[in-house]
């Protein structure tokens, strides 16, 4: 998906993930000449030919998830990040090292483990000579879904006319960037990016007809209805009663110990999961007539939520999809950072982005 963001202007190298699935889906879409499947900790720099100018990391981000554990970078499989960052770290050793990087991850990255692991990353690019900053980004700027993400941008290259007050910056980097030791401060470049054109797309523009998909049974809604609380039940009470068909997202979600469904009409998906648990399905919920409805979001529906174009080629299989989906990187997002922030940066066009 990064690759899709980044556009026609860009060459992919070389591209890896562990993933049999996704690495299947990831070939029937580009082909096979560049791509490795396997752990990051068994590539070697020469796997890596030439210079490029851009990294991207999106290591896996269960363990920095407000759903996870929070193990935090030094969990098992967030720890992926440090197998990259080894990789970083020769080719700089060989003069090859990337002339920007790209590190994106959930939103808890800025104050896991008391934003000691933030620290830790900037620690690493500062350390191999690179200035830094992040953005914090969400994929409802430009897509029917709420998916905060943090993106860093580290680079190597002159980055005026790039940068704006921290003031602006969202309260998330603010807190980040103050808890950070003086001689990190002194790398860090506040990037900005331009307000997006307003999205017009809501849910419900990006789902399938009634008809072409399976919904549950009475019995399973009520199910669904009866594990919401006060608040949630009010919502739905409320679309019921607006004397129109209103359209709405839910999760099971573990509160206080117990299973409740939380659920929203204001247009937005909730952010698409890795289906695995309870709580990581999403269903989509229909008022209409006195009537309450309910369905699991669909594999398509996910793929748009996320930006992929209809000719993508999915997994077969309804889960591999839903993970696919779930585990990836909203498109627009990336096509936005990349025509407004790391073209200009590498490009040294500066004209746009500073307007």
């Amino acid at each position: 998906m990064a690759r899709l963001g980044l556009g026609e202007r860009w060459a992919c190298l070389f591209a890896n993930d562990f993933d049999a699935m996704k690495a299947g889906a990831y070939r029937a879409n580009f082909g096979d000449g560049h791509f490795h499947q396997g752990d990051v900790w068994d590539l070697a720099p020469h796997d890596l030919t030439g210079r490029a100018d851009l990294a991207w990391a999106s290591s896996p981000c269960q363990d920095l998830s407000l759903a996870g554990a929070r193990a935090g970078l030094s969990g098992g499989r967030s720890s992926a990040f440090f197998g990259f960052w080894w990789l970083m770290e020769a080719l700089a050793e060989q003069d090859r090292a990337p002339r920007a990087i790209v590190i994106e991850n959930v939103s808890g990255l800025f104050n896991s483990h008391g934003g000691r692991d933030f620290e830790a990353v900037c620690a690493a690019l500062a350390n191999a000579g690179y200035r830094f900053g992040a953005l914090e980004i969400d994929a409802a700027l430009y897509l029917p879904q709420s998916r905060s993400r943090c993106v860093i941008v580290a680079t190597l290259e002159d980055a005026s006319g790039l940068t704006g007050p921290l003031s602006a910056a969202s309260r998330a980097v603010r807190e980040a960037h103050e808890r950070l030791p003086h001689h990190l401060k002194a790398r860090w470049i506040n990037w900005t990016l331009p307000a997006p054109p307003r999205r017009n797309l809501d849910l419900a523009a990006i789902l399938e007809p009634d008809h072409a998909v399976a919904w549950r049974s009475e019995d399973e809604t009520a199910a669904l209805i009866a594990l919401m609380d006060d608040l949630h039940r009010a919502r739905l009470e409320a679309a019921l009663g607006a004397g129109e068909r209103r359209l709405g997202a839910a999760f099971r979600r573990m509160r206080g110990g117990r299973q409740r469904t939380e659920v929203r009409f204001d247009g937005l998906a909730g952010c698409l999961r890795t289906p695995g648990g309870g709580s990581s399905r999403q269903f989509i919920i229909v008022t209409e007539a006195g009537r309450v409805r309910s369905r699991l979001l669909a594999p398509r529906e996910a793929a748009r939520l996320m930006g992929l174009p209809e000719g993508y080629k999915l997994p077969t299989s309804a889960n591999a999809a839903l993970h696919l989906a779930g585990d990836g990187v909203v498109v627009p997002m990336v096509r936005h950072l990349a025509e407004h922030l790391l073209e200009p940066l590498l490009t040294g066009e500066r004209a746009s982005a500073a307007a």
